[in-house]
């Protein structure tokens, strides 16, 4: 079985992009492939953030995993900080990276753009962390949204690098992209990706808004004057990007949907939508309550940090050997 691997930050709250993009097909591949779901906690201290805020995150995260579907008798589901050899593999691959792989990574490159002058070391080096959680678990795939990809790409030039080095070390690993539904788009501007941490409530459905909020949010999402349902990315962004979300939590193509609403208006659309927003939002924290309620997230925790730590222990006994960190055979 090929081994997968992704995680996501518990930085804001999680939203229906997460799920579409991300979530989704983790709970869709743990039936293919060797999971590996992490909480990227070490990665959420590149910017500051509250104690109490990160923990209540953290938690959420956990239990909206396995509330979308993610089995944790199928799935490795951990924190990153638990296991203390992804910032020591995260080192010494920051070691083998090269200033100019770093600077065109997208994050530091779009904050020192604006003029930015609070960016920590942190956010200029996590790459080099990313591809530790990558390289740690000898991940084959690595799905990502489009705008992650570059760090996939950058773990790939690493591992080629260090197994050119010192020998066949790591796997290198494949992102892998959705077709439809990798990246969900603003509801107010359908032109830049939905985010977590977005100031505007209107733009963003999080997993955890009253349902009921969630469907004014459809009902109020940004269109244009065209007046046409049909699925062009570059006209009509905020059509595309509904009949995305649609097309994604019904499992109806966006062919069949658009040939459906021929002849009708934005209303009728907007409409079936809300609705489902609604249905699948009041299943989900029906469960996510239970979940919460159960203590169960601890336990899952306990179990993951134990199978990913025993991996990653070994493999960095391995990385430690061919550098000559280790003297002894011990």
């Amino acid at each position: 079985m090929k081994t997968m691997l992704s995680g996501i930050k518990p930085t804001g709250k999680l939203t229906l992009g997460n799920y579409i993009g991300a979530i989704r097909q983790f709970a869709k591949y743990q039936d293919e492939y060797e999971m590996y779901i992490f909480i990227a906690n070490l990665h959420a201290i590149t910017i500051q953030v509250d104690p109490k805020e990160l923990k209540k995150n953290t938690r959420d995260l956990v239990a909206l995993y396995l509330a979308c579907g993610l089995d944790p008798e199928k799935t490795t589901v951990f924190l990153q900080s638990d296991v203390h050899e992804h910032a020591e593999l995260g080192w010494i691959l920051t070691c083998h990276s090269y200033m100019g792989e770093l600077q065109r990574m997208t994050q530091y490159k779009d904050k020192t753009a604006k003029g930015e002058t609070n960016i920590t070391a942190g956010l200029f080096t996590y790459p080099s962390l990313m591809a530790a959680d990558i390289l740690l678990y000898d991940a084959d795939y690595v799905p990502v949204g489009i705008d992650q990809k570059q760090h996939v790409e950058l773990a790939r030039n690493i591992a080629e690098r260090f197994n050119n080095r010192y020998g066949e070390t790591f796997t290198v690993p494949e992102p892998l992209v959705e077709e439809v539904g990798a990246k969900v788009m603003s509801l107010t501007e359908p032109t830049k990706k939905m985010s977590k941490s977005g100031d505007d409530e209107k733009c963003v459905i999080y997993l955890l808004d009253d349902p009921k909020a969630a469907r004014k949010k459809i009902m109020s999402a940004v269109t244009d004057s065209i007046s046409i349902i049909q699925y062009d990315v570059e006209n009509q962004p905020g059509i595309a990007n509904l009949l995305t979300i649609h097309s994604t939590l019904t499992g109806e193509s966006i062919d069949s949907i658009v040939e459906r609403f021929k002849g009708k208006g934005y209303g009728d659309l907007k409409k079936e939508i809300g609705d489902n927003i609604e249905k699948f939002l009041t299943e989900l924290q029906g469960r996510y309550n239970e979940i919460i309620n159960s203590g169960i997230c601890e336990q899952v925790l306990e179990e993951g940090r134990l199978k990913a730590g025993k991996l990653a222990h070994k493999k960095l006994m391995k990385v430690k050997k061919r550098v000559g960190f280790q003297i002894f055979n011990h």
